[in-house]
């Protein structure tokens, strides 16, 4: 299908928040907040006091053009994404609203007549705890490029009262304490009871034959919340389009049972309230238990039927035939978790509108797309029969018919060939497996770097695709260059902007401008400077929450991402283990100053990756309080990583570890936001990585390890033994040695999980299975050439601004235009004054 034609998106008048800015007004409106909202003056208002007046005064502007960006869309009519996603991890708002109203620098000038400080008001915001991972911040940026570039689209998700959760390191341990962001209330939120929905979980379908001899189907005896949409803005850049993150909460539906209190039943009183309150309480409860298990497949359910439900709804406001829906609305699927978008749309067009099976199926497989995440087989979920059926009865019987149909199209195109089945099947073994419907339900499959779907297409999906060619796709990941630079790092982008003008801010393809600066020495020195602000920022951050000195002339060698065994955060420690092994051997050995910088939130329930928390911080503890080796090496771990640290992170960086097992990582999105920021990846071919050295060339990155190839055959027919590695080479042996003899830990057993994880001295699993002592030689090489390159100042300065002039590619700009003229063909909409 040919993608439609779009236009361009600004305002007939050109005009801009910007153009037509009122300080006075402006500084007005923060006074009357504070003066109507907490009766203060100024100088008696809080700091959270104050942010909170700036944010409605902002708010207030936007909500100007959100009316209006609603009224072209109905006036309009076209075709809107639903993006579903259980995480949104999408910041601070006010700074990056401010950068899109194109108003930061006039507010800053109003807030400092006023004799008040930009940062500090955006340091009192709370990071919305929305989402957690890679997955959540690409839906976050996803939203701001939609937004920019004028397309129509929801994001869906759910309100968490906690997110996951705020880490706290007590004693070098992660402790997992609740994330109160709405503490102080979100400024920036809409409630819009006028559209809740009633979810039903639970009870019994009962089958009634109409009048035309046709069934229908009555959920009943079941127990139901009541989800209530929360409004965000998503304000798009320069051009007035404002775009939703509708997030639902939940409450009971009977908020009150006099009658239970009567009888002095209080449990049965407050059993709805407990149900809608746990539902939106955190992001990924803990699932390694039944009850986890159970409360993960409500909140999918919750925020799928609700957002399913209203996006119906909506169409039929303004439209009259519910079979043409598809050609209105299309959902994104992002990665397994909404697949029960797939049934309960199903469930909506036949009991609501009663389609035909066949009628319904059409317009649902011309509706859902799926974006695949991940390469790890434990990601693509499967729910047991017993709590799907249980839980969601209805859904379940649609399920089963999906799959019924689709294993006898499996049997017509391979005959006989049960191990098909049992591949392909959406029911098998006793559960339900969500990436097989996504895929038979959906009219896009798409992996998000090339190597990952080159992997889905050949190894994990590949009977999949051999039955649908036609489905799979790549769509390699983006990040959002206004969040990223032009407010994470004001230094760069202003030189940036200085050099090359402003036209990479929306098209960050123009950014490849900067390469005839790269062998330009003036250029370079600004560069290195800009660099070095940066690394001094960063360095009062780690002081203040820390307690650290760390010397911003030494180099600044990060890796900050999720913890997972696959990401081998693991190998980055070892071998920091051997660096100070071989400083201390060689005390006057020539020795470039070097900072470690670790951040990252484990799963609570994951043993190993909490416990690599704890020995970075157990090698921190020896290492930065060892006098004897003058600073030359500090490491430090940074608490509760999340966007707003994260943007302070990226801008200092110097070199971007990115050394995830290769064929593990599906893209990987920091690895874009450091070489936005001009670090250099040191890391494996893997994910997105192989991308970006195209780009930027091999000469300017340091690349080691084992290929995916490698990795699969290895994998596939053995012949990777870790042990002889360990009894070959003293330096590795001596560094696993020290997890076990007290170097790290006085309790010798502390570590011992991870030793036995890499050698399987209890031989109850592989041994090293992301291939830590395999690659631990190829790392330490790459590592000591990154060093030397380093040395070489005005090398590292010409490889730097090419990597920020070769990242044009990785805008999530780029990306949703792909999405939008290979997926969901939409218009882009003008906003008139």
């Amino acid at each position: 299908m040919a993608a439609k034609k779009s236009t361009a998106v600004t305002s007939a008048s050109g005009a801009t928040l910007r153009d037509s800015f009122d300080k006075e007004l402006f500084k007005r409106s923060v006074l009357y907040n504070i003066k109507t909202l907490y009766r203060k003056t100024l100088e008696e208002a809080s700091p959270q006091q104050v942010f909170q007046a700036v944010s409605y005064a902002i708010k207030d502007q936007v909500v100007d053009m959100w009316l209006e960006t609603q009224k072209q869309y109905e006036k309009k009519d076209p075709k809107t994404v639903y993006y579903l996603s259980m995480e949104f991890l999408m910041g601070r708002a006010l700074g990056n609203m401010m950068i899109n109203m194109k108003a930061y620098k006039d507010v800053k000038a109003a807030l400092e007549e006023l004799g008040l400080d930009i940062d500090a008001i955006e340091d009192e915001e709370p990071d919305a705890a929305l989402g957690n991972g890679g997955l959540g911040r690409l839906a976050a940026c996803f939203l701001d490029s939609l937004a920019s570039l004028g397309y129509p689209a929801y994001g869906c998700g759910i309100r968490y009262r906690y997110g996951m959760f705020k880490q706290q390191i007590r004693d070098g341990y992660q402790v997992e304490v609740p994330d109160n962001w709405l503490e102080n209330g979100n400024p920036f939120e809409l409630r819009r009871p006028e559209y809740a929905k009633e979810i039903k979980f639970g009870g019994y379908v009962n089958v009634r034959v109409d009048e035309n001899g046709r069934n229908n189907y009555f959920q009943e005896g079941y127990q139901s919340v009541k989800a209530i949409p929360y409004d965000m803005p998503i304000v798009g850049y320069g051009n007035s389009i404002v775009n939703t993150l509708r997030i639902w909460d939940a409450e009971p539906v009977d908020v009150f049972r006099l009658d239970s209190f009567d009888k002095g039943d209080y449990q049965k009183a407050v059993e709805q309230e407990n149900l809608a309150r746990n539902i939106v309480e955190v992001l990924y409860p803990n699932d390694n238990h039944y009850a986890g298990k159970e409360l993960r497949l409500k909140q999918q359910y919750f925020f799928i039927s609700a957002s399913v439900q209203e996006a119906v709804a909506k169409f039929m406001r303004t439209h009259d035939d519910i079979r043409k829906f598809h050609e209105k609305v299309t959902f994104q699927l992002n990665d397994t978790h909404p697949t029960v978008a797939i049934p309960e749309l199903m469930r909506i067009l036949m009991d609501e509108y009663y389609l035909t099976w066949d009628e319904a199926w059409e317009v649902t497989t011309k509706t859902c797309a799926y974006t695949n995440h991940t390469i790890m087989a434990e990601a693509l979920e499967k729910w047991p029969i017993e709590l799907f059926s249980r839980l969601l009865p209805r859904i379940y019987q649609i399920v089963e018919e999906i799959n019924r149909r689709f294993v006898l199209e499996i049997e017509r195109k391979y005959p006989g060939n049960q191990e098909k089945v049992r591949k392909m099947a959406i029911i098998y073994d006793g559960q339900v497996k969500m990436a097989h419907l996504a895929i038979c339900a959906g009219y896009s499959v798409n992996g998000v770097a090339r190597l990952h779907t080159e992997i889905l297409k050949t190894q994990e999906l590949k009977d999949f695709y051999e039955l649908f060619p036609e489905k799979f796709n790549n769509k390699t990941n983006g990040i959002t260059q206004r969040r990223f630079l032009l407010h994470a790092n004001p230094l760069l982008a202003d030189w940036v902007t200085a050099h090359i003008g402003d036209d990479w801010i929306t098209d960050l393809s123009k950014i490849k401008k900067l390469k005839v600066y790269a062998d330009d020495e003036k250029a370079q020195q600004e560069f290195m400077n800009i660099k070095y602000q940066n690394k001094v920022r960063l360095a009062k951050y780690i002081k203040e929450h820390n307690g650290i000195e760390v010397d911003p002339r030494s180099i600044f060698d990060v890796q900050v991402k999720r913890l997972h065994e696959y990401k081998r955060q693991l190998l980055n420690i070892l071998n920091v283990m051997y660096l100070y092994n071989e400083l201390k051997d060689h005390p006057d050995m020539d020795f470039y100053p070097r900072t470690f910088i670790f951040g990252a939130k484990a799963a609570a329930g994951y043993r190993n990756a909490k416990l690599t928390i704890k020995l970075i911080n157990s090698v921190a503890e020896v290492i930065n309080n060892d006098a004897s080796i003058n600073g030359k090496i500090k490491v430090v771990f940074i608490e509760d990583y999340k966007v707003s640290n994260a943007e302070i992170i990226f801008a200092a960086s110097d070199i971007s570890e990115q050394i995830s097992t290769a064929s593990k990582e599906a893209s990987g999105t920091g690895n874009m936001k450091f070489m936005l920021n001009g670090a250099l990846t040191l890391g494996t071919m893997d994910g997105a990585n192989v991308e970006i050295v195209e780009e930027v060339g091999a000469e300017n990155a340091f690349i080691f390890g084992l290929s995916s190839e490698e990795v699969i055959n290895y994998e596939n027919h053995g012949g990777y033994d870790p042990m002889e590695i360990f009894n070959n080479d003293q330096d590795v042996r001596r560094v696993l040695m020290q997890l076990i003899n007290g170097t790290y830990s006085q309790d010798t057993e502390l570590f011992k999980s991870l030793y036995n994880s890499l050698l399987n001295t209890l031989e109850t699993s592989k041994a090293d299975t992301y291939f830590i002592l395999k690659d631990f030689r190829s790392y330490a090489e790459a590592r000591n050439k990154a060093v030397e390159a380093y040395k070489d100042e005005k090398g590292w300065a010409r490889s730097a601004i090419l990597n920020v002039a070769c990242s044009g590619k990785f805008s999530s700009d780029r990306t949703i235009e792909e999405y939008v003229k290979d997926i969901w063909h939409l218009d882009k909409v003008k906003i008139r004054k």
